[in-house]
């Protein structure tokens, strides 16, 4: 049996917009459990970079690819990419999203275009083009968010639509996928603390205070959960959604 902290030894994993927050937590986590890691940033090479070196640090090969996950032509090509690089791609981390927010009236087109190709249109591409590599055992894992169950401050709707989207993409894919031996699952996590929405802002107290353990998660919480489904120990578990957000859902 392979020891705790090298379940994914040999694997390849792809995270997209792996280079800062929960995606930079992620990719970290699953090159410590063993795996070669690509990582896409759009345009954050500074910090892909930092991430990098950290991978590095802990013996695993990594590759940074500068992608826009709302143009599919280059998530496609990040995808084909770790393939020929690696030789490989079991795991893929559909983590890259858009926050955008407003008044239902003020949110226009542009914005409700952007947010459905990155946040919805993005991690079904990415699947497509990922399972053309992935054999039995192979990994598909979304990061939704817990305001796809629970929209408690006005102005996410399109938000919270985009994320609830992945709930019938998951369910459907692991249907699909199920046979080929490639499990699909969402994990949908609550106030986290990373540079767009920190455990400090003016804000956070409030939404602290909707989680029943009364806090942000960090960033590597999350990540702990995504190399649990990524793993062997989560081969049974597809077509899931999990929220790891501190019982804000409850």
């Amino acid at each position: 049996m392979l020891d705790a902290m090298n379940r994914l030894e040999g694997k390849v994993a792809l995270v997209t917009g792996g280079s800062r927050g929960i995606g930079a937590a992620v990719a970290l986590r699953l090159a410590e459990e063993g795996a070669d890691i690509v990582l896409t940033f759009q345009n954050s090479a500074e910090r892909a970079a930092e991430v990098v070196e950290q991978i590095k640090a802990v013996g695993r090969r990594v590759l940074a690819v500068q992608a826009d996950s709302e143009v599919p032509e280059a998530l496609i090509a990040a995808v084909d990419e770790t393939a020929e690089s690696f030789g490989a791609l079991d795991i893929l981390v559909n983590n890259a999203g858009v926050f955008l927010v407003g008044p239902l009236e003020e949110i226009g087109p542009t914005e409700i275009d952007r947010t459905l190709a990155v946040n919805v249109r993005a991690p079904f591409v990415a699947s497509q083009a990922a399972v053309r590599h992935m054999g039995q055992g192979g990994r598909i894992i979304s990061i939704g968010s817990n305001v796809a169950e629970r929209a408690v401050f006005p102005g996410m709707a399109l938000y919270s639509m985009s994320k609830t989207g992945l709930i019938g993409m998951t369910k459907g894919l692991a249907r699909e996928l199920g046979p080929r031996g490639i499990t699909v699952n969402l994990v949908h996590p609550g106030p986290t603390d990373t540079d767009s929405n920190p455990a400090h802002g003016p804000n956070a107290a409030a939404i602290a205070g909707f989680t029943a353990l009364g806090r942000y998660a960090e960033a590597a919480e999350i990540a702990a959960t995504v190399a649990h489904l990524a793993s062997s120990d989560g081969r049974y578990i597809t077509g899931a959604t999990i929220a790891v957000d501190g019982g804000f859902t409850a």
